[in-house]
Protein backbone atom coordinates (compact mmCIF):
# COMPACT_ATOMS: atom_id res chain seq x y z
CA UNK A 1 0.00 0.00 0.00
CA UNK A 2 1.16 3.40 -0.78
CA UNK A 3 0.54 6.29 0.83
CA UNK A 4 -0.08 9.06 -1.63
CA UNK A 5 0.53 12.86 0.03
CA UNK A 6 -2.28 15.72 -0.21
CA UNK A 7 -0.10 18.53 -2.15
CA UNK A 8 -3.31 20.95 -2.46
CA UNK A 9 -2.64 22.52 0.72
CA UNK A 10 1.08 22.81 0.47
CA UNK A 11 3.33 26.19 1.45
CA UNK A 12 5.33 27.34 -1.12
CA UNK A 13 8.37 26.84 1.33
CA UNK A 14 7.26 22.98 1.28
CA UNK A 15 6.89 22.84 -2.30
CA UNK A 16 10.46 24.23 -2.74
CA UNK A 17 11.70 21.60 -0.15
CA UNK A 18 10.24 18.58 -2.14
CA UNK A 19 11.61 20.13 -5.27
CA UNK A 20 15.13 20.42 -4.03
CA UNK A 21 14.62 16.51 -3.09
CA UNK A 22 13.42 15.50 -6.18
CA UNK A 23 16.72 16.91 -8.26
CA UNK A 24 18.75 14.92 -6.05
CA UNK A 25 21.31 13.37 -7.99
CA UNK A 26 21.05 9.66 -9.51
CA UNK A 27 23.13 6.90 -8.11
CA UNK A 28 26.72 6.50 -9.73
CA UNK A 29 27.85 3.35 -10.79
CA UNK A 30 30.82 2.64 -8.73
CA UNK A 31 33.50 -0.58 -10.25
CA UNK A 32 34.01 -3.57 -8.10
CA UNK A 33 37.35 -2.42 -6.26
CA UNK A 34 35.79 0.80 -4.95
CA UNK A 35 33.00 -0.91 -3.60
CA UNK A 36 35.01 -3.20 -1.92
CA UNK A 37 37.13 -0.63 -0.69
CA UNK A 38 34.26 1.12 0.82
CA UNK A 39 32.72 -2.37 2.58
CA UNK A 40 36.54 -2.68 4.01
CA UNK A 41 36.61 0.68 5.28
CA UNK A 42 33.21 0.67 6.90
CA UNK A 43 33.40 -3.06 7.91
CA UNK A 44 36.76 -1.84 10.30
CA UNK A 45 34.67 1.05 11.44
CA UNK A 46 31.57 -0.99 12.61
CA UNK A 47 34.35 -3.89 14.25
CA UNK A 48 35.45 -0.83 16.17
CA UNK A 49 32.40 0.65 17.01
CA UNK A 50 30.98 -3.25 17.72
CA UNK A 51 33.93 -4.09 20.51
CA UNK A 52 34.19 -0.88 21.72
CA UNK A 53 30.58 0.18 22.58
CA UNK A 54 29.16 -0.30 26.32
CA UNK A 55 26.01 -1.42 25.17
CA UNK A 56 27.88 -4.25 23.01
CA UNK A 57 28.78 -7.56 24.12
CA UNK A 58 32.93 -7.21 24.79
CA UNK A 59 31.48 -4.55 27.61
CA UNK A 60 27.56 -5.24 28.47
CA UNK A 61 27.92 -9.34 28.78
CA UNK A 62 30.45 -8.55 31.86
CA UNK A 63 28.66 -5.77 33.38
CA UNK A 64 25.24 -7.61 33.21
CA UNK A 65 27.53 -10.54 35.01
CA UNK A 66 28.82 -8.06 37.63
CA UNK A 67 25.37 -7.46 38.49
CA UNK A 68 23.93 -10.77 38.63
CA UNK A 69 26.92 -12.44 40.81
CA UNK A 70 28.54 -9.35 42.42
CA UNK A 71 26.09 -7.11 43.09
CA UNK A 72 23.61 -10.54 43.69
CA UNK A 73 20.72 -8.52 42.03
CA UNK A 74 18.14 -10.87 41.00
CA UNK A 75 16.60 -11.21 36.94
CA UNK A 76 13.76 -8.39 37.40
CA UNK A 77 16.61 -5.98 39.16
CA UNK A 78 19.06 -6.83 36.15
CA UNK A 79 16.44 -6.23 33.38
CA UNK A 80 15.38 -2.32 35.37
CA UNK A 81 18.92 -1.62 35.56
CA UNK A 82 19.47 -2.24 32.12
CA UNK A 83 16.08 -0.30 31.23
CA UNK A 84 17.25 2.90 33.33
CA UNK A 85 20.99 3.01 32.11
CA UNK A 86 19.72 2.80 28.71
CA UNK A 87 18.00 6.02 28.53
CA UNK A 88 20.25 7.71 26.13
CA UNK A 89 19.69 4.84 23.63
CA UNK A 90 16.08 5.82 23.56
CA UNK A 91 17.24 8.95 22.53
CA UNK A 92 19.43 7.90 19.58
CA UNK A 93 17.65 9.45 16.96
CA UNK A 94 18.61 12.94 18.45
CA UNK A 95 22.42 12.05 18.18
CA UNK A 96 21.39 11.07 14.66
CA UNK A 97 19.50 14.64 13.95
CA UNK A 98 22.37 16.47 15.86
CA UNK A 99 25.16 14.33 12.92
CA UNK A 100 22.78 15.33 10.25
CA UNK A 101 22.64 19.28 10.60
CA UNK A 102 26.39 19.70 12.32
CA UNK A 103 29.45 19.40 11.27
CA UNK A 104 32.41 19.55 14.06
CA UNK A 105 35.77 20.76 13.23
CA UNK A 106 34.42 20.65 9.30
CA UNK A 107 35.67 16.58 9.17
CA UNK A 108 31.33 16.26 9.07
CA UNK A 109 31.82 12.28 10.25
CA UNK A 110 35.28 12.08 10.62
CA UNK A 111 35.04 15.14 13.34
CA UNK A 112 32.22 13.44 15.19
CA UNK A 113 34.53 9.51 15.11
CA UNK A 114 37.75 12.02 16.05
CA UNK A 115 36.21 14.32 19.09
CA UNK A 116 33.95 11.44 20.61
CA UNK A 117 35.84 8.67 19.69
CA UNK A 118 38.79 10.52 22.16
CA UNK A 119 35.90 11.61 24.62
CA UNK A 120 35.05 8.08 25.09
CA UNK A 121 38.20 6.60 25.23
CA UNK A 122 38.89 9.18 28.48
CA UNK A 123 35.50 8.70 30.52
CA UNK A 124 36.98 4.81 29.98
CA UNK A 125 39.88 5.66 31.93
CA UNK A 126 38.25 7.88 34.30
CA UNK A 127 35.48 4.94 35.21
CA UNK A 128 38.44 2.63 35.46
CA UNK A 129 40.00 4.42 38.60
CA UNK A 130 36.90 4.70 39.81
CA UNK A 131 35.64 2.63 43.05
CA UNK A 132 32.51 0.76 41.56
CA UNK A 133 29.17 0.27 43.15
CA UNK A 134 25.64 0.23 42.01
CA UNK A 135 25.01 4.29 41.30
CA UNK A 136 28.89 4.69 40.02
CA UNK A 137 27.99 1.97 37.45
CA UNK A 138 24.80 3.29 36.28
CA UNK A 139 26.61 6.78 36.03
CA UNK A 140 29.47 5.22 34.09
CA UNK A 141 27.14 2.79 31.75
CA UNK A 142 24.87 6.37 31.06
CA UNK A 143 27.55 8.68 30.39
CA UNK A 144 29.96 6.24 28.07
CA UNK A 145 26.75 5.68 25.84
CA UNK A 146 26.02 9.47 25.39
CA UNK A 147 29.47 10.07 23.92
CA UNK A 148 29.63 6.98 21.88
CA UNK A 149 26.41 7.20 20.62
CA UNK A 150 27.94 10.81 18.53
CA UNK A 151 30.36 8.06 17.09
CA UNK A 152 27.58 5.32 16.34
CA UNK A 153 25.36 8.24 14.74
CA UNK A 154 28.49 9.37 12.11
CA UNK A 155 29.06 5.35 11.40
CA UNK A 156 25.34 5.02 10.43
CA UNK A 157 25.22 8.24 8.49
CA UNK A 158 27.81 7.66 6.42
CA UNK A 159 27.56 3.94 5.50
CA UNK A 160 23.54 4.56 4.83
CA UNK A 161 23.87 7.53 2.97
CA UNK A 162 26.59 5.73 0.80
CA UNK A 163 23.93 2.54 0.40
CA UNK A 164 21.45 5.23 -0.52
CA UNK A 165 23.32 7.16 -3.09
CA UNK A 166 24.52 4.27 -4.99
CA UNK A 167 21.87 1.96 -4.64
CA UNK A 168 23.33 -0.41 -3.02
CA UNK A 169 21.30 -1.06 -0.08
CA UNK A 170 21.09 -4.58 0.29
CA UNK A 171 24.42 -4.94 -0.41
CA UNK A 172 25.73 -2.23 2.66
CA UNK A 173 22.94 -4.24 4.88
CA UNK A 174 24.64 -7.72 4.05
CA UNK A 175 28.22 -5.56 4.62
CA UNK A 176 27.14 -4.02 7.66
CA UNK A 177 25.58 -7.18 9.18
CA UNK A 178 28.62 -9.77 8.42
CA UNK A 179 30.70 -7.08 9.79
CA UNK A 180 28.87 -6.53 12.70
CA UNK A 181 28.16 -9.98 13.89
CA UNK A 182 32.12 -10.77 13.58
CA UNK A 183 32.97 -8.51 16.33
CA UNK A 184 29.55 -9.21 18.32
CA UNK A 185 31.18 -12.90 18.37
CA UNK A 186 33.77 -12.70 19.36
CA UNK A 187 32.74 -10.30 22.03
CA UNK A 188 30.37 -12.90 23.32
CA UNK A 189 32.87 -14.94 23.66
CA UNK A 190 35.32 -13.25 25.21
CA UNK A 191 32.80 -11.07 27.64
CA UNK A 192 31.60 -14.95 29.02
CA UNK A 193 35.35 -15.68 29.70
CA UNK A 194 35.93 -12.42 30.43
CA UNK A 195 33.84 -12.47 33.14
CA UNK A 196 34.68 -15.68 34.84
CA UNK A 197 38.61 -14.32 34.61
CA UNK A 198 36.69 -11.55 36.76
CA UNK A 199 35.76 -13.41 39.30
CA UNK A 200 38.67 -14.27 40.91
CA UNK A 201 39.36 -9.98 40.50
CA UNK A 202 38.02 -7.65 43.35
CA UNK A 203 35.42 -5.73 42.20
CA UNK A 204 37.20 -2.45 41.71
CA UNK A 205 39.87 -4.47 39.33
CA UNK A 206 37.70 -6.42 37.34
CA UNK A 207 35.91 -3.14 35.92
CA UNK A 208 38.87 -1.07 36.02
CA UNK A 209 39.94 -4.17 32.84
CA UNK A 210 37.18 -4.00 31.68
CA UNK A 211 37.01 -0.01 30.70
CA UNK A 212 40.87 0.05 30.41
CA UNK A 213 40.19 -2.82 27.02
CA UNK A 214 37.18 -0.15 25.91
CA UNK A 215 39.73 2.85 26.59
CA UNK A 216 41.97 1.14 24.09
CA UNK A 217 39.37 0.42 21.79
CA UNK A 218 37.89 4.11 21.23
CA UNK A 219 41.38 5.40 21.58
CA UNK A 220 41.92 3.21 18.29
CA UNK A 221 38.51 4.73 16.41
CA UNK A 222 39.30 8.24 17.35
CA UNK A 223 42.72 7.45 14.99
CA UNK A 224 41.31 5.83 12.44
CA UNK A 225 39.14 9.15 11.98
CA UNK A 226 42.51 10.90 10.82
CA UNK A 227 42.43 8.51 7.67
CA UNK A 228 40.22 9.76 4.51
CA UNK A 229 40.50 7.09 1.98
CA UNK A 230 39.24 8.59 -1.64
CA UNK A 231 36.59 5.41 -2.59
CA UNK A 232 34.65 6.21 0.47
CA UNK A 233 34.52 10.30 1.14
CA UNK A 234 34.68 11.43 -2.81
CA UNK A 235 31.20 8.70 -3.25
CA UNK A 236 29.15 10.39 -0.77
CA UNK A 237 27.45 13.68 -1.08
CA UNK A 238 25.78 16.50 1.56
CA UNK A 239 22.61 16.48 1.45
CA UNK A 240 21.14 19.90 3.09
CA UNK A 241 17.75 19.88 1.38
CA UNK A 242 16.73 22.74 3.22
CA UNK A 243 19.88 24.71 3.84
CA UNK A 244 20.43 23.88 7.64
CA UNK A 245 17.03 24.50 9.06
CA UNK A 246 16.42 22.36 11.39
CA UNK A 247 12.68 22.47 11.44
CA UNK A 248 12.23 22.10 8.33
CA UNK A 249 14.19 19.14 8.88
CA UNK A 250 11.91 17.89 11.03
CA UNK A 251 9.16 18.81 9.53
CA UNK A 252 10.55 17.09 6.26
CA UNK A 253 11.19 13.97 8.43
CA UNK A 254 7.79 13.43 9.98
CA UNK A 255 5.71 13.59 6.71
CA UNK A 256 7.80 11.37 5.16
CA UNK A 257 5.55 8.15 5.44
CA UNK A 258 7.63 5.40 3.60
CA UNK A 259 9.39 5.82 7.34
CA UNK A 260 6.64 4.28 9.28
CA UNK A 261 5.72 0.79 8.00
CA UNK A 262 9.71 0.05 8.06
CA UNK A 263 10.08 1.28 11.64
CA UNK A 264 7.10 -0.68 12.46
CA UNK A 265 8.68 -3.73 10.93
CA UNK A 266 11.85 -3.43 12.99
CA UNK A 267 10.13 -2.54 15.76
CA UNK A 268 8.25 -5.74 15.98
CA UNK A 269 10.94 -7.79 15.11
CA UNK A 270 13.58 -6.40 18.03
CA UNK A 271 11.06 -6.62 21.02
CA UNK A 272 10.89 -10.64 21.73
CA UNK A 273 9.93 -10.22 25.22
CA UNK A 274 11.99 -12.99 27.07
CA UNK A 275 14.43 -13.11 24.60
CA UNK A 276 17.42 -11.56 27.26
CA UNK A 277 17.44 -12.03 30.97
CA UNK A 278 14.55 -14.25 30.91
CA UNK A 279 16.52 -16.55 28.13
CA UNK A 280 19.75 -16.12 30.47
CA UNK A 281 18.45 -17.20 33.47
CA UNK A 282 16.54 -19.99 31.59
CA UNK A 283 19.44 -21.59 31.01
CA UNK A 284 21.33 -21.16 33.81
CA UNK A 285 18.98 -22.17 36.27
CA UNK A 286 17.65 -24.77 34.35
CA UNK A 287 19.97 -25.33 32.53
CA UNK A 288 22.88 -25.37 34.52
CA UNK A 289 24.78 -23.30 31.99
CA UNK A 290 28.06 -21.09 33.29
CA UNK A 291 28.76 -17.73 31.98
CA UNK A 292 30.73 -19.07 29.76
CA UNK A 293 28.43 -21.36 28.50
CA UNK A 294 25.86 -18.33 28.09
CA UNK A 295 28.07 -16.60 25.82
CA UNK A 296 28.79 -19.37 23.59
CA UNK A 297 25.02 -19.66 23.20
CA UNK A 298 24.55 -15.96 21.76
CA UNK A 299 28.03 -16.26 19.77
CA UNK A 300 26.73 -19.41 18.17
CA UNK A 301 23.30 -17.57 17.93
CA UNK A 302 25.21 -14.68 16.53
CA UNK A 303 27.56 -16.77 14.31
CA UNK A 304 24.73 -18.49 12.38
CA UNK A 305 23.27 -15.39 11.37
CA UNK A 306 26.75 -14.60 8.98
CA UNK A 307 25.91 -17.47 6.34
CA UNK A 308 22.42 -16.08 5.57
CA UNK A 309 23.68 -12.34 5.70
CA UNK A 310 26.43 -13.32 2.94
CA UNK A 311 23.68 -14.98 1.27
CA UNK A 312 21.62 -11.68 1.35
CA UNK A 313 24.32 -9.95 -0.27
CA UNK A 314 24.07 -12.35 -3.05
CA UNK A 315 20.16 -12.42 -3.24
CA UNK A 316 19.67 -8.74 -2.80
CA UNK A 317 21.10 -8.39 -6.03
CA UNK A 318 18.76 -10.92 -7.77
CA UNK A 319 15.44 -10.82 -6.40
CA UNK A 320 12.99 -7.88 -5.65
CA UNK A 321 13.16 -6.70 -1.71
CA UNK A 322 9.70 -7.50 -1.85
CA UNK A 323 10.24 -11.20 -1.98
CA UNK A 324 13.43 -11.17 0.22
CA UNK A 325 10.85 -9.40 2.94
CA UNK A 326 8.37 -12.06 2.66
CA UNK A 327 10.14 -14.98 2.93
CA UNK A 328 12.77 -13.78 4.91
CA UNK A 329 9.81 -13.27 7.36
CA UNK A 330 7.95 -16.38 6.69
CA UNK A 331 11.34 -18.03 7.81
CA UNK A 332 11.84 -15.92 11.04
CA UNK A 333 8.19 -16.35 12.95
CA UNK A 334 9.24 -19.82 14.20
CA UNK A 335 13.07 -19.08 15.11
CA UNK A 336 12.10 -19.69 18.96
CA UNK A 337 10.34 -22.17 18.93
CA UNK A 338 13.25 -25.36 18.77
CA UNK A 339 14.21 -23.82 22.63
CA UNK A 340 10.61 -25.87 23.68
CA UNK A 341 12.34 -29.17 22.60
CA UNK A 342 15.75 -28.57 24.57
CA UNK A 343 16.60 -29.96 27.30
CA UNK A 344 20.42 -29.50 28.17
CA UNK A 345 22.61 -27.06 27.37
CA UNK A 346 24.67 -29.02 25.14
CA UNK A 347 21.35 -29.39 22.93
CA UNK A 348 20.73 -25.43 23.55
CA UNK A 349 24.19 -24.81 21.64
CA UNK A 350 23.63 -26.95 19.40
CA UNK A 351 19.74 -24.91 18.61
CA UNK A 352 21.27 -21.88 18.08
CA UNK A 353 23.18 -22.89 14.72
CA UNK A 354 19.31 -23.31 13.29
CA UNK A 355 18.09 -20.17 15.33
CA UNK A 356 20.24 -17.80 14.21
CA UNK A 357 19.73 -18.82 10.38
CA UNK A 358 16.19 -18.63 10.74
CA UNK A 359 16.39 -14.68 10.80
CA UNK A 360 19.47 -13.85 8.84
CA UNK A 361 17.70 -13.09 5.61
CA UNK A 362 14.66 -11.39 7.63
CA UNK A 363 16.91 -8.50 9.08
CA UNK A 364 19.05 -8.14 6.46
CA UNK A 365 15.54 -7.18 4.23
CA UNK A 366 14.55 -5.33 6.73
CA UNK A 367 17.88 -2.91 7.09
CA UNK A 368 17.65 -2.69 3.74
CA UNK A 369 14.62 -1.38 4.01
CA UNK A 370 14.99 1.08 6.52
CA UNK A 371 18.06 2.52 4.78
CA UNK A 372 15.54 2.79 1.43
CA UNK A 373 13.45 4.92 3.38
CA UNK A 374 15.35 7.06 4.53
CA UNK A 375 14.39 11.05 3.34
CA UNK A 376 17.16 12.95 1.67
CA UNK A 377 20.05 14.43 3.78
CA UNK A 378 18.49 12.56 7.20
CA UNK A 379 20.25 9.14 6.91
CA UNK A 380 21.83 9.49 9.93
CA UNK A 381 18.71 10.83 11.90
CA UNK A 382 16.36 7.79 10.35
CA UNK A 383 19.07 5.08 11.51
CA UNK A 384 19.66 6.51 14.40
CA UNK A 385 16.11 6.50 15.22
CA UNK A 386 15.59 2.80 14.15
CA UNK A 387 18.52 2.21 16.69
CA UNK A 388 15.79 4.46 19.40
CA UNK A 389 13.05 1.72 18.30
CA UNK A 390 15.66 -1.05 18.93
CA UNK A 391 16.71 -0.45 22.66
CA UNK A 392 13.56 0.60 23.88
CA UNK A 393 11.28 -2.27 22.39
CA UNK A 394 14.05 -4.55 23.62
CA UNK A 395 14.43 -3.69 27.08
CA UNK A 396 10.59 -3.05 27.42
CA UNK A 397 10.44 -6.42 25.98
CA UNK A 398 12.95 -7.59 28.26
CA UNK A 399 11.03 -6.29 31.10
CA UNK A 400 7.34 -7.83 30.02
CA UNK A 401 9.26 -11.36 29.29
CA UNK A 402 10.98 -11.41 32.40
CA UNK A 403 7.53 -10.62 34.47
CA UNK A 404 6.15 -13.51 32.09
CA UNK A 405 8.60 -15.82 33.12
CA UNK A 406 8.35 -14.93 36.79
CA UNK A 407 4.49 -15.05 36.77
CA UNK A 408 4.46 -18.22 34.73
CA UNK A 409 7.70 -20.11 36.28
CA UNK A 410 9.23 -21.25 33.05
CA UNK A 411 10.56 -20.00 29.42
CA UNK A 412 7.72 -21.35 27.59
CA UNK A 413 5.39 -18.31 27.80
CA UNK A 414 8.45 -15.96 26.51
CA UNK A 415 8.36 -18.62 23.14
CA UNK A 416 4.88 -18.10 22.16
CA UNK A 417 4.72 -14.50 23.26
CA UNK A 418 7.67 -14.14 20.92
CA UNK A 419 6.30 -15.92 17.52
CA UNK A 420 2.99 -14.26 18.01
CA UNK A 421 4.71 -10.88 17.77
CA UNK A 422 7.00 -12.18 15.20
CA UNK A 423 3.75 -13.17 12.95
CA UNK A 424 2.44 -9.31 13.42
CA UNK A 425 5.31 -8.67 10.73
CA UNK A 426 3.43 -10.56 7.64
CA UNK A 427 0.42 -8.43 7.47
CA UNK A 428 2.37 -4.84 8.31
CA UNK A 429 4.44 -5.68 5.31
CA UNK A 430 1.49 -4.90 3.05
CA UNK A 431 1.96 -1.07 4.45
CA UNK A 432 5.18 -0.50 2.81
CA UNK A 433 5.10 1.56 -0.50
CA UNK A 434 5.55 -0.57 -3.60
CA UNK A 435 8.26 1.82 -5.03
CA UNK A 436 10.70 0.89 -2.74
CA UNK A 437 10.76 -2.77 -3.07
CA UNK A 438 9.84 -3.62 -6.51
CA UNK A 439 13.59 -4.02 -7.67
CA UNK A 440 16.71 -5.69 -6.68
CA UNK A 441 19.56 -3.93 -5.21
CA UNK A 442 21.64 -1.79 -7.95
CA UNK A 443 18.13 -1.13 -10.04
CA UNK A 444 16.03 1.48 -8.04
CA UNK A 445 16.77 5.39 -7.97
CA UNK A 446 14.80 7.35 -6.21
CA UNK A 447 15.59 6.34 -2.32
CA UNK A 448 14.34 9.02 -0.40
CA UNK A 449 12.46 11.08 -2.06
CA UNK A 450 8.97 12.00 -0.42
CA UNK A 451 6.53 11.80 -3.92
CA UNK A 452 4.92 8.55 -3.76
Amino acid sequence: MSFPEDRSRATPDDRSADTAEAVAVGPADLSRPVRLRIFLYLGILIVLLALGGPSGGLIDIPISFFLKNRLHLTAHEVANFRLAAAIPLYLSFVFGFIRDTWNPLGMRDRGFMLVFGGISALLYVFFAFTPMGYATLFAAVVLLTTSFLFVASAQNGLTSAIGQQHAMTGQISAVWNVFLSIPTVVALLIGGSLSDLLEVKNPDQAVRILFLVGAAIMTAVALYALSKPREVFDNVRVENVTDGHPMADVKRLVRHRPIYPALLIWLLWNFAPGSATPLQYHLQNSLHATDAQWGQWNAIFAASFIPTFIAYGFLCRRFPLKTLLLWGTVAAVSQMIPLLFIHTMTGALIAAVPIGLMGGVATGAYMDLIIRSCPRGLQGTTLMMSSSLYFVVSRFGDVLGTSLYDHFGGFTVCVIAITIVYALILPTLLLVPERLIATPDGQTTGFGLAAE
